[in-house]
């Protein structure tokens, strides 16, 4: 602990680095494109300018409806947007500093009551979904947010955990709990195209990990979705991450250096020449895991160190005729040795056993190319090709009771890679009317192996053993029309097929949006959803009557989801909503077994990886319902909150035909963040403060039966009881504390994330230690510092 508050001291003392500033703060350019909202088409002659500046900063968009800004104080602006015809808006407290311009893409909705320009007085809101189509459980986010909330780690996945609705509570991992539905459930996107778990050290048919590959600085504005999502969406049941990369500076180039929790991080972009204004956007990160352990920090592995490292890239290549073309690619690696034979029980270590040695290893990538192609000023469509490859290895030995040696006991060996073609067209028809349909096909090329010791035979017997492909074919169609200036629908259809053994699904959407006034906004939304099972079930091996291995899983059809969502929202101010919705989703054609027993596959995901269950059948049933509360204030006046309450019950029923809780049910979330920013002694000097709290009811669990385990030396739980003893009650606070300092062309910002601020000891899981031959209780992370220093000029 000594070496802890020593590094703490000395990162608290380096903001004395900085003590002389100038009392007037630098300038920077504010600069971007202002689009219609629908059909992309640049809005010359619009209208920019920053309201309170002496004299008046402003301008107008060029015939590419571009805009620049020059000489704009650092600090935070806000920037008005209007242009006659159109639903004028403003862009509150954009933060301003020194060392990179801010590049902004603003798009404006078409007025349909009057030609001329409406004033929006509660201005415009960064949290409203990109997705126009998106009528319910929508929100967005951008690369602030990411950054600015405590505890959050830069981490999307994380920030996402303090949205009502969503449920983390686990420390270890960013899994995504969506009212009760497995993480496996959500679908991740980027760029437009269906990406593999973005996680380091993830596991495939999984959907978290303990450190994200997707880094926060490359974000551009995105899309979380909880519920009853648009048509565009295919292949989950529980939510959608739908996230976008910036595009780099086309006028300068300009760096970035970061170390925190995260990695080693240097970035770059800037122009690539040519009058196209083409651009690059590059970031490199490596773990720094292993120092921060030297000086004392545990990340909750024990003595193991985590190495991991990822690659993050855009190129944006705008041409006069033929469109504009977009690079894009994703890719990171992880290995971990956690060893049992090593392991000292007065370590917090989250992930491994006394009783065995596990040797992990991971890879995804992801890289594709976007051609937009701009037919006519009302019509576009996105073409798109991309590849990617995901990879999750484990060794895992037994520890002999007597000696402790290694003992065989598993072998695993992942691989699958996607090829997708995928186009898009959206349709302006006019200003009540606008269309997206697109199709897209994803070849699979997978190798799937993995093994069980059988001590007695002393071989190891194949659970899986399979390569091939196969292919999922996915098409959509959704229309939006504004019957008047308050009343929208959003109509759509999706379909998906499984080639692997033809199992089809017809997906009708539909929502609503009626704004009574300018305070009161009520909206209805319906999906029917669904979702293929994790790839290695489909090929999970059992025995048959002459011990040949056959494969019961295969022809498992999709997992289906109804989802029924209604919300309101009020505006309390131009700066603060109380928003409110309930929900009830009914499952079915969910994955049991067929003979009677508790198993679902509902509940995996619970784990680290997915179960091997085989002689499965749809014949399953699940169902959520839930109330959740969101009191928000939009950052104004250099302060924020917010408040979220989420209420909700998650049941399912097995084979067995008992309906029982699931292992996300935890029945209550509470979230409550607040922020606050101050000038300190000069505009180019800024602390910031952020302070989270969490509450969350404990998830349930199946309990350890202790005389079964004493007898066969391993964790045998009591099925029958399943799902029926719920953990303690979760808590934990975090702070945050952010001190930037603005120079001449460049930007310093140190920042100290203290996690679990109260230590509190919240339990983790129960397992079986044969040697002491009894049940025990493994808990969270501790008090938990992440120190962070970032340079951007």
């Amino acid at each position: 602990m000594r070496k802890q508050l020593i590094t703490l001291m000395m990162l608290l003392c380096l903001s004395h680095w900085a003590a002389a500033q100038e009392k007037t703060p630098y300038t920077q350019t504010v600069r971007g494109k202002v689009l219609d909202m629908v059909s992309q088409s640049p809005l010359p002659g619009a209208s920019v300018s920053i309201p309170g500046t002496d004299p008046l900063i402003g301008t107008a968009t060029d015939l590419d409806g571009s805009f620049e800004l020059e000489e704009v104080p650092t600090g935070r602006a806000t920037i008005q947007i209007s242009y006659l015809g159109y639903e004028s808006t403003s862009l509150r407290e954009v933060p301003i500093t020194s060392g990179k311009e801010v590049v902004l893409t603003i798009a404006l909705q078409e007025n349909l009551e009057q030609m001329e320009e409406v004033v929006v007085q509660a201005g415009g809101d960064s949290r409203e979904a990109q997705n126009e189509m998106a009528t319910v459980s929508a929100r967005g986010f951008d690369m602030e947010a990411t950054n600015r909330f405590a505890g959050s780690r830069n981490d999307p996945a994380r920030m996402a955990q303090n949205f009502a609705g969503v449920s983390g509570a686990n420390d270890s991992r960013n899994d995504i709990i969506i009212r009760g539905n497995s993480p496996t459930g959500v679908l991740w996107r980027l760029e437009g195209v269906d990406i593999p778990n973005p996680n380091h050290f993830g596991a495939m048919g999984t959907r978290g990990g303990p450190v994200s590959i997707l880094n926060s600085n490359l974000l551009d504005k995105s899309d979380f979705i909880t519920g009853a999502f648009p048509a565009t969406y295919g292949n989950a049941t529980a939510g959608v991450f739908d996230l976008n990369l910036r595009k780099g500076n086309a006028y300068r180039r300009e760096h970035l250096f970061q170390m925190g929790f995260n990695g080693f991080e240097l970035g770059t972009e800037g122009p690539l020449g040519g009058k196209n204004k083409a651009s690059y956007l590059l970031n490199y990160r490596y773990s720094t895991i292993a120092m921060m352990q030297e000086v004392g920090f545990s990340a909750g592995t024990g003595d193991a160190v985590p190495y991991y490292q990822d690659f993050s890239m855009k190129v944006d290549l705008p041409t006069e005729k033929t469109g504009r073309f977009s690079l894009f690619a994703l890719g990171g690696k992880s290995n971990i040795d956690l060893l049992g034979s090593e392991s000292d029980s007065s370590t917090t270590d989250l992930y491994s056993e006394m009783s065995q040695n596990i040797y992990n290893r991971a890879k995804m990538g992801v890289v594709g190319i976007n051609h937009t192609l701009y037919y006519d000023p009302q019509t576009f469509a996105v073409i798109t090709l991309s590849a990617d490859h995901s990879f999750s290895g484990n060794r895992v030995d037994s520890l002999s009771m007597e000696n402790r040696e290694a003992v065989p006991l598993y072998r695993n060996h992942y691989g699958l890679s996607k090829f997708r073609a995928q186009y898009e067209v959206h349709r302006k028809v006019d200003n009540k009317n606008n269309f997206r349909a697109g199709m897209n096909y994803d070849y699979l090329n997978f190798n799937l192996r993995d093994s069980l010791y059988q001590a007695d035979e002393n071989r190891f017997r194949d659970l899986r053993n399979e390569s091939g492909n196969s292919g999922l074919f996915q098409s959509h169609l959704q229309w939006q029309h504004r019957f008047d200036q308050r009343f929208k629908a959003n109509i759509g259809i999706h379909y998906q097929n499984f080639m692997l053994n033809n199992a089809q699904q017809l997906e009708p959407r539909l929502g609503l949006s009626f704004d009574q006034n300018e305070r009161n906004t009520f909206s209805l939304g319906y999906g029917l959803h669904s979702q293929l099972q994790p790839l290695p079930v489909y090929f999970l091996e059992s025995e048959g009557l002459n011990q040949d291995p056959i494969k019961t899983n295969k022809n498992l059809d999709f997992t289906k989801s109804h989802h029924f969502v209604a919300g309101h929202r009020y505006q309390l101010s131009p700066d603060i909503h109380l928003k409110s919705e309930i929900y009830y989703q009914h499952l079915y054609g969910i994955a049991i077994e067929e003979n009677a027993s508790s198993f679902s596959m509902l509940n995996a995901g619970a784990d680290f990886g997915i179960p091997d269950v085989d002689s499965l059948t749809n014949r399953g049933r699940g169902r959520n319902y839930g109330l959740e509360l969101t009191l928000e204030k939009q950052f104004s006046g250099g302060s924020y909150f917010l408040l979220t309450t989420s209420l909700y019950d998650s049941k399912y029923k097995g084979s067995d035909e008992e309906w029982r809780n699931t292992a996300f049910n935890s029945q209550y979330v509470l979230n409550g963040l607040l922020g606050k920013e101050w000038q300190i002694g000069s505009p180019n000097r800024i602390l910031s403060l952020d302070f989270k709290i969490t509450f969350a009811g404990g998830q349930y669990i199946t309990p350890i039966d202790l005389e079964r385990s004493i007898m066969e030396n391993q964790a045998v739980y009591q099925e029958e009881r399943a799902y029926s003893v719920k953990n303690p009650d979760y808590f934990r606070s975090d702070l945050k504390i952010n001190y930037r300092v603005n120079k001449k062309n460049l930007t310093h910002e140190w920042s100290l994330d203290i996690q679990n601020l109260t230590n509190h000891q919240n339990l983790f899981r129960q397992t079986y230690n044969p040697i002491t031959e009894s049940v025990v209780n493994s808990y969270q992370l501790g008090i938990f510092p992440i120190p962070q220093y970032r340079l951007t000029f």
